[in-house]
């Protein structure tokens, strides 16, 4: 910012209401334009803001399309856009990407294809004041009404006169007022960015012709603002399930391979291999598969073995025993020099609740100290693996310095109100919130986005075969309700589960892609993804059907009450109800539960 600009950052932030919404250098539209500021009112409309720093002696001469200043770096005159026709231009690149959204604009009538909200446009002239602006003759060039000069803007101005100047930009026209839909439909127009994923590309920019699609889904005003102004530095979010991290993640590491070109890459590690897959072909269809590297983190452990010369573990291990083995070589390696620390610009982490402690140490040393750019995504409720759960273990201890800048993400827009209720019950008390300070790591209670959807069906019958058929006839009938079939998943409990309810989806001419280990997982493929819970750990699906719940019941087999269990039965009763509140969470539209019993939550 130049200090112009930050003087009117503080004084829009300050001198404005709780229901502005503000963009700096934001870039906008189809051809990514950058105006220096947009305000966005319900009631008032859109103002657009140049900000020019020029003092009076600055300029040599203005008119309304072109103005010749004083060069900083020659001290010679140079010819520029005049700031007024700068800001016009923009308001009309921006109105005219606005335009393309029928219910932005009014069907007819006198007005008929115009936008239904006020909008217009304005300079800020931060080192000359009023007077000056006057006797200059600069209203020759900018109308005086369209400008707010120095002496308007100062700490002390009244927060009325300052809105006043503000909108003494606009048309004396009465307009509507911006519902909260409407206001999301201006945001997924003018910022690609903040679109959700499966909806970032169904609008076509360059066509004039095309139309807004109906339904439109976008980031909250809290995850824009967060993945906006991460910044550099080390960075914790916790976030429920569903509440859009991974989300945030993809667009923090397509920001930082975007804004540097050249050198080193990006890393973004996850526990598991699907989610890994699926965030690799996420960013390699953004053309920055050579910039982010997306691997899960055995599988870079291995990397770095083979890369640098060092031996690989015997094969005849057992295969916890060989990653064990794999990871402290790894460990080892870096210790002793073997194996270089700094090697990328950023190292971004999805369900960081699935590492060790000492997997975060390792990789928080392969962050380049000149970015300092390290992103950890947690929540604590999804962490299924004994490793990421141990006693007195705080992110300080393992070099991650995000004190201060730490966000909490509280709201589960992945699944409908009857889903998360579903899993809220299914999880019983796991949920409980806790409050740590911002180096702990709090247990964090999901709040549903009051989306609503059929409730969860939950299907009792005896044999796993009566089961497999179940599902495949509900995967059947939501195929012919619309959905896809690359939209549904079958979780089950254990690979016995996973292989019969394939081979019985199989049978029935169903299209499956059994997920039986590495490589067997294609995110783009329209056929039913069959894997285990525990897999399933970042995905999401519209349907999910999950079969084998009675095995995972929380609640199963507790015929005494729960002051009664013995530590080791509490603590399996808890980690069943972790399993199953990731698996039931993986479903955005539809839930189906099939148990060999009668369950009850």
């Amino acid at each position: 910012m130049t200090s112009g600009e930050r003087r009117l950052a503080e004084r829009l932030e300050h001198k404005l209401d709780d229901d502005y919404l503000l963009w700096y250098d934001v870039p906008v539209g189809p051809q990514q334009l950058h105006p220096d500021f947009i305000v966005l009112h319900p009631s008032r409309g859109l103002l657009i803001l140049e900000v020019k720093d020029f003092r009076l002696s600055t300029i040599v001469q203005a008119d309304k399309d072109e103005w010749t200043i004083l060069d900083n770096a020659s001290g010679g005159p140079k010819h520029i856009q005049s700031p007024f026709a700068q800001a016009r231009n923009y308001a009309h690149a921006v109105l005219g990407a606005l335009r393309a959204d029928k219910r932005l604009v009014h069907p007819d009538g006198r007005r008929q294809g115009e936008v239904v909200f006020a909008w217009s446009y304005g300079v800020v002239l931060p080192n000359i004041t009023r007077r000056q602006f006057t006797d200059a003759q600069l209203d020759k060039a900018i109308a005086a009404h369209r400008v707010i000069c120095s002496d308007e803007m100062t700490e002390s101005v009244d927060a009325e006169v300052f809105q006043s100047r503000l909108w003494e930009m606009f048309p004396y026209e009465r307009y509507q007022t911006l519902t909260l839909p409407q206001i999301d439909r201006v945001r997924w127009i003018l910022f690609p960015q903040v679109r959700i994923p499966d909806q970032a590309s169904l609008f076509d920019e360059a066509d004039m012709q095309a139309e807004v699609p109906d339904m439109l889904r976008v980031m909250d005003l809290q995850q824009e603002q967060l993945a906006r102004s991460l910044g550099d530095g080390h960075r914790v979010i916790h976030g429920v399930a569903g509440s859009g991290k991974t989300m945030i993640l993809g667009y923090r590491a397509e920001y930082l391979a975007r804004a540097t070109a050249a050198g080193k890459p990006v890393l973004v590690l996850c526990y598991n291999e699907p989610l890994a897959v699926k965030l690799a072909a996420t960013l390699a269809a953004k053309g920055l598969g050579e910039r982010v590297h997306c691997v899960h983190f055995h599988k870079w452990a291995r990397a770095q073995l083979v890369a640098y010369g060092q031996g690989l573990p015997a094969n005849n291990l057992p295969q916890e025993a060989f990653f064990a083995d794999m990871v402290q070589r790894v460990i080892t390696g870096v210790e002793r020099g073997h194996i270089p620390t700094r090697q990328y610009l950023a190292v971004l982490i999805d369900e960081g609740h699935d590492f060790a402690p000492e997997w975060l140490k390792l990789v928080t040393q392969m962050v380049d100290p000149t970015t300092n750019t390290l992103l950890v995504l947690y929540d604590d409720a999804q962490s299924i693996y004994d490793r990421g759960r141990k006693k007195n273990f705080s992110f300080k201890s393992v070099g991650i310095q995000a004190q201060g800048r730490t966000t909490i993400l509280k709201i589960n827009y992945r699944n409908t109100r009857q889903i998360l209720q579903t899993a809220n019950a299914i999880a019983g008390d796991l949920l409980t919130a806790e409050d740590r300070d911002d180096d702990g790591i709090p247990l964090v209670k999901p709040v549903s986005c009051g989306r609503d959807g059929p409730e969860p069906i939950i299907i009792n019958l005896l044999t796993l075969p009566e089961q497999a058929a179940k599902i495949a006839e509900l995967l059947q009938g939501a195929h012919a309700d619309g959905f896809a079939w690359g939209d549904m998943a079958v979780l089950c409990r254990d690979a016995k589960t996973r292989d019969l309810c394939a081979s019985t989806l199989a049978k029935r001419g169903l299209p499956v892609q059994n997920r039986l280990g590495v490589g067997d997982y294609d995110p783009l493929a329209n056929s039913v993804k069959v894997m285990t819970m525990k897999v399933s750990k970042g995905l999401e699906f519209p349907v999910v059907a999950i079969s084998g719940v009675g095995a995972l019941d929380p609640a199963h087999g507790a015929g005494k009450c729960a002051e009664a269990l013995s530590h080791a039965e509490l603590q399996a009763r808890r980690e069943a109800a972790r399993v199953l509140y990731v698996a039931a969470t993986r479903a955005t539209q539809r839930l189906a539960l099939v148990s060999d019993r009668l369950v009850c939550w």
